[in-house]
């Protein structure tokens, strides 16, 4: 039963996790979505965004990160072999990292967009800010390249038995429900409620997977209690 507490205080940490990092992400666009460039987070919303909503928001992803590797690094247990579990574990330190420059990168172009327009140098504004996204995209697509391998194992872990959990929950993972709530999104009316939804579907994703983990694991605790698991 220790365990089973253990467990469920680390993926508290993780949704926790998500909040925080989640709260960042609205915190940085939410607002007027009008936009006249080629990326729509460029938004009018942007250039009157406090400076203090962008500290907080950079601030408040190291915590994050630190709460989803509690997360993270436990449920290795649930990985029944040695060698799949220290795969996962390597690269969940290896994905860890790309969410802090990933948010990072981010922060500073809206930053650097909201200060221009609101001191003097309106009209270079939008091309600064999109000149250095298009020389420093790369950094999104190497970010992105370690941040989803982990996710990928464990749905592969899971579909192959390699873990404690049942098969089907390899469908209940942040990148399918990632993909899901993108197709959710659709619904939504344009405005600062779908840009905040949209910058955050990660975190979101990575909360719903969490709780489903917790969900699981209390149902797990009780039948063990119950001399159904032992």
């Amino acid at each position: 039963m220790k365990l089973h507490k253990r467990m469920t205080l680390a993926l508290l940490c993780g949704m926790l996790g998500c909040l925080c990092m989640g709260s960042g992400d609205w915190l940085m666009i939410y607002g007027d979505t009008a936009h006249s460039g080629s990326l729509y987070w460029l938004t009018e919303g942007v250039t009157r965004i406090a400076p203090w909503r962008n500290t907080l928001s950079m601030a408040l992803s190291f915590p994050a990160v630190i709460l989803y590797g509690i997360a993270l690094f436990s449920i290795e247990s649930w990985i029944t072999e040695q060698k799949s579990r220290r795969v996962f574990h390597y690269l969940t330190i290896f994905g860890l990292t790309p969410w802090l420059a990933l948010h990072l990168f981010y922060v500073m172009i809206l930053y650097l967009f909201a200060w221009m327009n609101e001191n003097g140098y309106a009209a270079a504004a939008l091309p600064a800010a999109e000149a250095l996204f298009g020389h420093l995209s790369w950094v999104v697509i190497a970010s992105e390249a370690l941040m989803l391998p982990p996710f990928v194992y464990w749905a592969w872990l899971t579909v192959t038995g390699k873990s404690v959990l049942p098969r089907w929950m390899a469908a209940v993972n942040p990148l399918t429900i990632y993909a899901v709530l993108s197709v959710g999104k659709v619904v939504l009316p344009e405005g600062a409620f779908r840009i905040g939804f949209t910058n955050g579907l990660m975190s979101e994703s990575m909360l719903v997977w969490f709780a489903a983990f917790l969900v699981w694991n209390r149902s797990r605790s009780i039948r063990a209690w119950k001399g159904i698991v032992q």
